[in-house]
């Protein structure tokens, strides 16, 4: 009897889930045997841009040509990488067919690429989804076509051994099959994806980096990853208050799960795993690597939605994030903005420390070129300092001073090294206003802090000059 009950709890548990979602159309069966009419030349589109919907009425054959090229790209800022790529970017490009659709599809392997390569279209009912058809070494060409039976979101890789090693340097895309009739209109459809790089550098190392992925073993070793979404800072997504959004949104992998997020939205429709079952409502969607989802909402008001894996620190620490710019005017009656502030120090409050892992290397750093302290300190600004005193250095009136011309930093004798190692509460007067709020301290390297504040005190107009690292570690012996 209670095992009955049980196992009723449990079915109704499920039902109240699968309640929730719910099919955008009564799936389609295709028949592989009916025929198309006439044919058209697939249009294919870099991120974050999404090809026109075909406009047949019927059915029709559709011709892709998509050729591999190995090219040696920016991965970073300061940082470039040989990226294997379908396209001439990562991600490839984005594919558009309906379901039912036949598509000759045509690889082209550029003569002066080294090595062999393949397509698997997860779009794809036929052995290796297209790869074993599709091998060819440099300077060759392989065509082969299928039915495209199933209507979604699909992702496509390189499945050339070592696959992973392929994926991972830049080897994947989407292909959208949409239903004949179309996906619903909306004003906007952005093509987004996510993967990583793993380097033999470290993160936030300069110049080449070479991929370390050469085998298994060593892809089960990886830890320091580099993470983007690829169409970031090549082009601002930008959209209009009211209008809607549709997110093709892909994860090439080739280990990690997405946790897919966009800060300040909330998801109104999500295709699960790009297939046909709608979840509504949802704040956070899981993206597995190899997979997809089709996100719509609407812009409500203005202001930059951020794009993230809120598997946090890939977002903010190693660049898994994207951001739309919604441009229009303000309304109140969904969000205010900050309308009140005022100080809050409870007894006993102190300054509080935010941790860092210390460097396990502890020889003497080299010291750097004003050039390298710029380019490592405007990089280490906007991971550690940008959400307070903003891109530009103007803080946030009334709540956080400026560093732009700064008096107070200027006044200094230890030139801010101070604030950043010990942080900082209580009033100050920044260019004449008074604030009170409090700066925790920040745990990082001599070699860092004198990168910030070279970087500050140059960028921000406080007297240029140079911070060594020394200086750092002259403060600290003294402390």
């Amino acid at each position: 009897m209670k095992t009955q009950s049980y196992l009723s709890i449990i079915a109704l548990f499920f039902a109240l889930i699968l309640s929730s979602c719910s099919t955008s159309t009564e799936r389609r069966i295709i028949d592989p045997d009916e025929e198309v009419k006439g044919q058209v030349r697939a249009v294919l589109t870099d991120a974050p841009e999404v090809p026109p919907r075909i406009t047949n009425k019927s059915n029709t054959k559709v011709i892709v040509e998509l050729e591999v090229i190995e090219k040696q790209m920016r991965l970073a800022d300061g940082v470039d990488y040989t990226f294997w790529t379908f396209g001439g970017k990562v991600p490839g490009k984005f594919i558009r067919v309906r379901q039912g659709d036949l598509v000759e599809f045509h690889l082209h392997n550029h003569p002066d690429n080294m090595l062999p390569h393949n397509i698997d279209l997860h779009a794809v009912t036929g052995p290796g989804g297209g790869a074993e058809a599709s091998l060819i070494a440099p300077g060759k060409s392989a065509q082969f076509s299928f039915r495209a039976l199933n209507q979604g979101l699909y992702v496509y890789h390189c499945a050339t051994a070592p696959v992973g090693m392929h994926i991972a340097n830049g080897m994947y895309g989407l292909i959208l099959v949409e239903p004949l009739e179309g996906l619903p209109p909306v004003d906007h459809e952005f093509y987004v994806m996510q993967s990583e790089f793993y380097t033999a550098g470290g993160y936030g190392d300069r110049g080449h980096q070479d991929s370390i992925c050469k085998s298994i073993d060593e892809i089960r070793l990886c830890s320091d990853e580099w993470r983007c979404w690829s169409f970031f800072r090549r082009k601002c997504m930008m959209v209009q208050v009211g209008e809607t959004v549709r997110l093709f949104m892909g994860n090439g992998g080739p280990n990690l799960v997405s946790s897919f997020h966009a800060i300040g939205e909330i998801f109104d429709k999500v295709y699960v795993e790009g297939g046909t079952l709608i979840n509504n409502d949802v704040q956070t969607t899981l993206i597995p690597a190899g997979g997809s989802a089709i996100v719509e909402f609407k812009c409500d008001v203005p202001g930059t939605l951020h794009l993230v894996d809120h598997s946090i620190f890939r977002a903010f620490n190693k660049g898994a994030l994207a951001q739309i710019k919604v441009i229009g005017d303000e309304n109140h009656n969904v969000y205010t903005g900050k309308e009140k502030e005022e100080v809050y120090l409870p007894e006993g409050s102190a300054i509080q420390k935010i941790k860092q892992d210390k460097p396990e290397n502890t020889e003497p750093i080299a010291e750097l070129s004003l050039e390298e302290r710029m380019e490592a300190g405007e990089r280490l600004y906007k991971s550690n300092c940008m959400a307070c005193h903003m891109d530009h250095g103007k803080g946030i009136a009334g709540t956080f001073p400026p560093l732009v011309n700064s008096d107070y930093l200027k006044a200094r004798p230890d030139k801010g090294i101070g604030i950043i190692l010990d942080g900082l509460k209580g009033e100050i007067t920044v260019n004449g206003t008074t604030y009170n709020n409090i700066m925790p301290a920040v745990s990082l390297s001599d070699d860092q802090v004198a990168s910030i504040l070279t970087y500050i005190h140059n960028e921000f107009d406080n007297g240029g000059g140079l911070v060594k690292a020394a200086d750092v570690k002259a403060y600290r012996d003294k402390q």
